[in-house]
């Protein structure tokens, strides 16, 4: 399970709850900035640690990422053998990166966890449960803007060769809903659609029940072991 932009392993608490008592094995892997910083840190330095992560779990993963760790999911699954892919609200690849909201270039640190507010907080999460706002607005933290500039560029990763589960919201002001429904669409993938904001399937009111279907789509496809 690879965490977004900002966030961490924790932003999966409910997610590895639901899976561990279907009898899955979750692991949730941290991003680390390199030696040299946080501004020198690239989009290439978290896929290798995605990838070493993934092969301490044996063969063919199944690679589950939220927003940039969706694209980093989707990248690393050109890589290596995986059964599935469960991408909830996804940073795009190209070409539907090319139609991503505007904004200006990232800073070489994005300050989200020096500026970080109860208000800014509880505003990013209007689907989720005032304990949930507390909790997180004390864990976000600091990002590397080259990272992010470069998954917004656009990055051409190819169509993926195992089953795959998109999991949109319709209230997402980060990818839009339509160009989640559109990389559905175009990889033949499932799509589950949800109410709520960017973050509301993993940290909202509905995060163990978005758990529990992305566990049932996957106990569908069969042949994984939950011992």
């Amino acid at each position: 399970m690879l965490h977004g932009a900002g966030g961490g392993a924790w932003e999966w608490n409910v997610w590895r709850r639901v899976f561990t008592a279907a009898g899955h094995r979750a692991h949730c892997p941290e991003f680390q900035a390199v030696a040299a910083g946080l501004a020198a840190t690239q989009f290439e330095d978290y896929l290798e640690q995605a990838a070493r992560a993934a092969a301490e779990t044996g063969a063919s993963p199944v690679l589950i990422g939220a927003s940039l760790g969706g694209l980093l999911a989707f990248a690393l699954s050109m890589r290596q053998e995986c059964a599935a892919l469960i991408l909830v609200n996804p940073l795009p690849p190209a070409p539907e990166a090319g139609r991503l909201p505007a904004r200006v270039a990232y800073p070489e640190v994005i300050p989200w966890g020096r500026d970080a507010s109860f208000a800014s907080t509880r505003a990013a999460l209007p689907d989720a449960e005032p304990a949930t706002w507390h909790f997180a607005w004390r864990r976000w933290r600091d990002e590397s803007g080259a990272v992010l500039n470069s998954a917004r560029a656009g990055m051409v990763v190819a169509e993926p060769r195992c089953p795959v589960r998109i999991i949109a919201s319709q209230a997402d002001e980060d990818v839009p809903f339509a160009l989640s429904a559109e990389l559905a669409l175009r990889l033949g993938a499932s799509l589950q659609t949800e109410p709520g904001s960017h973050v509301g399937p993993l940290l909202g009111g509905r995060a163990a029940g978005v758990a529990q279907a992305a566990v049932h789509w996957l106990n569908g496809l069969g042949g994984f072991r939950t011992d």
